[in-house]
């Protein structure tokens, strides 16, 4: 019989939602081209899109947990503690720059209320005045279109107000319970022991010794 995956990591509570991802090597999970170190760098935009969209068919508030299928053999020790700060450190750069983006969209909210609310109230002025300077049908026909215009001018700040910020509150939540979940490495059994030295994201640290194969 094969024998069970070595599994290292953190340990997984009884009551998180476990999102799984199955890979031949920890480096298909991060972004090949970024130059930065390993802790730094990026996800995989298609990893990330997995994780991401499977946290999204899961409970808002439950707590979240990854477990990673590893198709090679344990490699170095320490690297399932080095997967879980590179995936909280990513995520957690996630949340921060999600928030910057909903600062600057009430930002913008608040500028284009301001104008709005200046161009609605010249609007109605405006209006008022010609209907009551020529008082004729075009004049009342002007006067409603003024008004429309004003309001149109309110649909921008109402819309961020009312509809645009809160998803972007959602994915900032979702990111702060991905960077806080434990994360759990489940490697197989039946490749090549030296399989990890190909795998360069997973080789920082010391080389395990013998005792430890």
């Amino acid at each position: 019989m094969p024998s069970p995956p070595a599994s290292a990591g953190d340990a997984i509570p009884p009551d998180c939602k476990v999102i799984e991802v199955r890979v031949a090597e920890l480096r298909q999970l991060f972004d090949s081209i970024d130059p930065s170190p390993f802790a730094e760098r990026d996800l995989d935009p298609r990893a990330e899109e997995f994780i991401v969209g499977w946290s999204r068919d899961l409970p808002r508030d439950a707590p979240l947990a990854l477990v990673v299928h590893l198709e090679r053999a344990a490699g170095i020790a320490g690297e399932a503690a080095n997967l879980r700060d590179a995936i909280h450190e990513f995520f957690g750069q996630r949340a921060a720059a999600t928030r910057r983006n909903l600062r600057e969209l009430f930002r913008r909210g608040r500028i284009s209320l301001a104008i709005g609310l200046a161009f609605l109230a010249s609007s109605i002025a405006t209006g008022d005045a010609v209907a009551s300077y020529f008082r004729s049908n075009l004049a009342e026909i002007l006067r409603e279109s003024l008004l429309i215009g004003g309001w149109v001018a309110m649909w921008r700040p109402l819309e961020i107000f009312l509809y645009d910020w809160w998803p972007i509150r959602q994915d900032a939540r979702r990111f702060d319970r991905l960077s806080a979940m434990p994360v759990r490495v489940l490697s197989g059994s039946h490749a090549s022991p030296d399989a990890w030295r190909s795998d360069r994201p997973a080789a920082r640290g010391r080389e395990p010794s013998a005792e430890e194969h």
